[in-house]
């Protein structure tokens, strides 16, 4: 199995230990992975902007970069989601089509793909409070909506730290609600945005977490922007960090 390892650009600026952590536990999952130095952005804050077109240039290097690959994996869901259902600057192409129906969140790779259910090499003794982002729910589908009442309760990122020795996970009010990053919506919406991440914060620190634990890193670097300046002794992790047995 050859899988092109897709390490977000925010992810390799601000949190280069979660793209390491996400290439080292694919490697110990026996998976063939390569890493195509000159990947860029993949046109989702341009995209998001309503500036489509100003994405092309972006999304055509993208398909350059990954149409070779079996598989696409990216620790991102909001990558993930942009790339599969928002690639409307580039043409339509064999290539185009094969890029966007092979593009996976790491979450998705390793339990729909792999069907990893045991991570023997990590130990996590801490209580966690686990955030899925908006894009990860209601565009990927990684988790059941608490909208759809009726609907088969699951999280596939909870039930993979659940093969992690040790975690213990705590509930909290609210859980599936934005956190307020929204992409370019807490640059052009700051005061609503930091309001929405006080609110989850403080839903998490009264559940007694140590950590808040996404496979989102963008919803993370919101919440510890809030957490800092609410001085909240809250602890944030990748997902895959924990999954590859990182310590702190």
């Amino acid at each position: 199995m050859r899988v092109g390892l897709m390490i977000p650009c925010y992810v390799d600026v601000f949190y280069p230990k979660a793209g390491i952590a996400a290439l080292e536990l694919l490697e110990k999952l026996d998976i063939d992975v390569e890493y195509p130095f000159d990947q860029t952005c993949c046109g989702q804050p341009m995209a998001n902007s309503g500036c489509e077109a100003d994405a092309r240039a972006t999304e055509e290097l993208f398909i350059r970069n990954f149409a070779k690959f079996e598989y696409i994996v990216t620790p991102s869901g909001s990558c993930t989601h942009h790339i599969r259902n928002k690639f409307i600057a580039t043409p339509p192409s064999p290539e185009r089509d094969h890029v966007q129906s092979h593009v996976y969140d790491l979450v998705e790779f390793l339990h729909d793909i792999l069907k990893v259910n045991e991570f023997p090499w990590a130990i996590f003794p801490h209580k966690v409070a686990l955030h899925t982002s908006c894009s990860a729910i209601r565009g990927l589908f990684m988790q059941s909506m608490s909208e759809r009442v009726h609907d088969q309760k699951f999280s596939k990122p909870k039930a993979l730290l659940q093969g992690v020795q040790g975690i213990e996970f705590v509930d909290f009010e609210r859980h599936d609600e934005c956190c307020g990053f929204g992409g370019t919506f807490s640059v052009t919406e700051e005061a609503v945005a930091a309001k929405m991440g006080y609110d989850k914060v403080d839903f998490i620190d009264k559940s007694g977490a140590e950590y808040i634990v996404s496979s989102d890193l963008s919803c993370l670097m919101h919440l510890q922007g809030c957490a800092g300046r609410l001085q909240k002794n809250l602890k944030f992790l990748h997902l895959a960090q924990i999954l590859n047995g990182d310590k702190e």
